[in-house]
């Protein structure tokens, strides 16, 4: 239940560019010893040293012009051959649910300049993770739901499955697993070239949520989406074997009820650190409390359960710590060990297992979270990593040993306090450092990491007395005992004798944070004019429950109390900052939110009527037996068992009690967070005589800015609404 948050390297070798990482989108490319990075740009693709800025060209635009062609074709991703031979492009791509992941690939031989349609005979657009084989002789790809195997230097296609349909998803995934898992690229080459693995998706059985489209036609459509509610059994998903060159597949028989547990990772074992003919297999069962990693021999079609671990509430995936992407494999030794992450004992740790799971290093020894693995450098020797064991709201870059872990080691300068992250080259020495704070706007550079030192000359990020000088950072005690990290901006004229109204901006479910220490904080971009120049305190707290780096108990304190235990610390936040601020008005407290912060803007202005005066919530889940079952059941349980905990904590349920000023958003076209609760809400708000405000913006999705004049519209709607019910100034 959250807007979209990716992008991941891809890794080049040399001078020589690998298939290894092929599209796996993320802002940098560096070649493998680090010097260099590899970019779209000027028409094509440039190489450009990370020390000298020196740029060479590596595609130009005329290579990328076909004969007859009026020009030249737009790159929008692509891929060298292991050889750096040929280039695989990307282009003409169109949206498929959250990102652009359809489109036209081509094929550029570098020594011959032949640029070469892939997938021709197939519809326009049609092709999604189209990837080169590992030696470079053929291409994969997915159209129209079903796999497909074509040589580059003949041209033939072999269709590799024919069952494919909306509801029979062959190479890529549903609805579900991409919002849920970031499950995307649904196939593997595997190292030698000669077969791949692919997942099959079976929706058939999923009912269709049915969007309804009245404006585009003078009769209106329905737009079906496959869609699990939650209590509804997951797709049966497999994950089969096929030939390159086409035959009968051969499913991997992991064991269980394939329509009661999740494949979210399957990946080869690296050639060097085994027969070549291995993968490995991460299985959640259906509540996502139990994880099994399995090994399975292709040859003989056997799996082997190598780790197994179970929590009292949920399990994290590669997605939750490694921006949104499961896909890939943390080999290392030559695929003779691999790098797991989990939190078995309380904290997001580093682990280095061996290939059957019997030996476990811990390799971030400590009580602190990892927040995101940012590279493996075996020659020198380390695991990056973000983290921040003092301060939850930011975050800075640590290495450890990766032959035995240890007291992670700090390399992000002391003086620069505030939210780091990097992308650091293969070989360790060099990362390219992004930086900011709430008084420092972000800077990007080039550092070598021994001394965080620029490449280049560059400006060094220093805070500025003017920016963020109206923002503060604290922490605040509960009546419960319960410590939470909140930020404040006053008015921009702030005089401690008279009493401002609040806004509080919030989240509060297990998918996201508000409190970072980042550019930006304390401005509302919803707000048509400055909100410390009206004259508004905005606010914001992250409670139990938030995704935040507090450890585990922290976390999954939410665990079947969505609704309940975030709502009741978020109002407790609120009071605590009353009692501390008499200038705050009580009169005068408004909230917002998005999503998960609609349905928690609905619960406080519905549970806490007596502290929350005004609300805005865009987009909310008002039921929560309407939201999918992946996102709901991993949080909530599953309703057959303890329904009454979705009801409790569904805004719904809560509605009768609404006393303020409520003003309602949704978009009807919101595949995500369906307009049916809308519609839900509204009949219940109705049924008890509640007046209220409601905008819904015809065939918009979740994040409600298709259309002209949409986002200017809604943001107008936004300003005139709390300006009227919640009137900025002090008083």
């Amino acid at each position: 239940m959250h807007l979209s948050r990716k992008l991941l390297f891809a890794l080049l070798l040399g001078t020589a560019l690998s298939a290894t990482a092929q599209f796996r989108s993320r802002n940098l490319r560096w070649s493998a010893d680090g010097n260099a990075t590899v970019q779209i740009a000027k028409g094509g693709i440039t190489r450009t040293d990370v020390r000298t800025g020196q740029e060479t060209t590596l595609v130009t635009p005329a290579q990328l012009t076909s004969a007859g062609g009026k020009g030249p074709i737009t790159v929008a991703d692509f891929a060298f051959s292991q050889d750096s031979s040929q280039v695989l492009i990307f282009t003409n791509t169109a949206r498929v649910w959250r990102y652009n992941t359809r489109g036209d690939y081509y094929v550029l031989s570098r020594k011959t300049g032949q640029l070469k349609q892939v997938g021709a005979k197939q519809p326009a657009q049609s092709l999604l993770y189209a990837k080169l084989s590992p030696d470079g002789k053929r291409v994969g790809y997915v159209s129209k739901s079903n796999l497909f195997s074509e040589e580059i230097a003949t041209g033939k296609v072999t269709q590799l499955t024919t069952d494919g349909t909306r509801q029979r998803i062959n190479g890529t995934f549903d609805w579900a697993y991409e919002e849920e898992f970031g499950c995307r690229d649904g196939f593997r080459w595997s190292p030698d070239s000669k077969q791949l693995a692919y997942w099959q998706v079976d929706a058939s059985k999923i009912r269709d949520f049915l969007m309804i489209d009245n404006t585009d036609s003078i009769y209106s459509y329905t737009i079906p989406v496959e869609y699990p509610k939650v209590g509804e059994s997951p797709s049966p998903t497999r994950i089969g074997l096929v030939s390159a060159t086409g035959g009968a597949t051969r499913w991997l028989p992991l064991p269980g009820d394939p329509a009661q547990h999740y494949l979210v990772r399957a990946e080869w074992f690296p050639s060097t650190g085994s027969t070549g003919n291995e993968l490995i297999v991460q299985q959640l069962n259906r509540k996502q409390n139990e994880s099994i990693i399995f090994v399975c021999d292709a040859a003989k079609n056997t799996v082997k359960p190598i780790f197994t671990e179970t929590d009292k509430a949920w399990i994290d995936i590669k997605a939750r710590w490694d921006r949104d992407d499961p896909t890939g494999w943390e080999w290392v030794d030559g695929g003779k060990s691999f790098l797991w992450v989990s939190e078995k004992d309380g904290w997001r740790h580093i682990y280095k297992f061996s290939p059957d799971g019997k030996q476990q290093t811990l390799l971030t020894p400590g009580d602190y979270d990892m927040a995101e693995l940012e590279r493996i450098d075996e020659r020198g020797g380390f695991v990056y990593f973000t983290a921040s064991p003092d301060n939850a709201t930011q975050r800075y870059l640590f290495r450890v040993p990766l032959a035995s872990g240890g007291k992670a080691e700090r390399l992000s300068p002391a003086e620069q306090v505030g939210t780091h992250s990097y992308d650091v080259s293969p070989n360790g020495q060099v990362a390219f450092h992004s930086f900011s704070s709430h008084r420092t706007p972000p800077t990007r550079e080039f550092v070598t990491l021994a001394d965080h030192k620029p490449l280049r000359p560059g400006t060094n990020p220093r805070p500025s007395a003017e920016l963020g000088r109206n923002v503060r950072f604290f922490t605040v005690n509960t009546a419960d005992n319960v410590t939470l990290d909140g930020w404040m901006a006053l008015p921009t004229d702030f005089d401690s004798t008279k009493k401002y109204p609040i806004v509080f901006y919030v989240y509060g479910e297990p998918a996201g944070t508000t409190t970072n220490d980042v550019f930006g904080t304390g401005e509302n971009n919803m707000y048509t004019e400055n909100m410390a120049k009206s004259g508004y305190i905005y606010a914001a707290l992250d409670n139990r429950g938030t995704p935040t780096l507090k450890g585990a108990a922290w976390r999954k304190s939410i665990y079947r109390q969505i609704g309940r235990i975030n709502i009741r610390d978020q109002a407790m936040g609120a009071k605590a900052l009353f009692s501390r601020h008499a200038y705050i008005d009580t009169s005068r407290v408004a909230v917002w939110g998005w999503s998960g912060g609609g349905s928690t803007t609905l619960n406080l202005l519905f549970q806490y009527p007596d502290i929350y005066k005004t609300g805005i919530a865009v987009a909310a889940v008002a039921n929560q037996l309407t939201y999918d079952n992946i996102y709901q059941e991993r949080y909530m349980g599953l309703p057959q068992e303890n329904r009454g905990d979705f009801v409790a904590g569904s805004p719904v349920t809560h509605a009768k009690n609404l006393r303020g000023n409520l003003l309602y958003i949704h978009g009807t076209g919101d595949d995500n967070v369906h307009y049916a609760n809308a519609e839900m809400l509204v009949n219940e708000l109705v049924k008890y005589n509640k007046q209220f405000q409601f905008m819904a913006y015809p065939n918009r999705s979740h994040g409600i800015y298709e259309g002209a004049g949409t986002r200017p519209h809604l943001n107008a709607l936004y300003t005139n609404f709390l300006k009227k019910n919640c009137p900025p100034g002090g008083r």
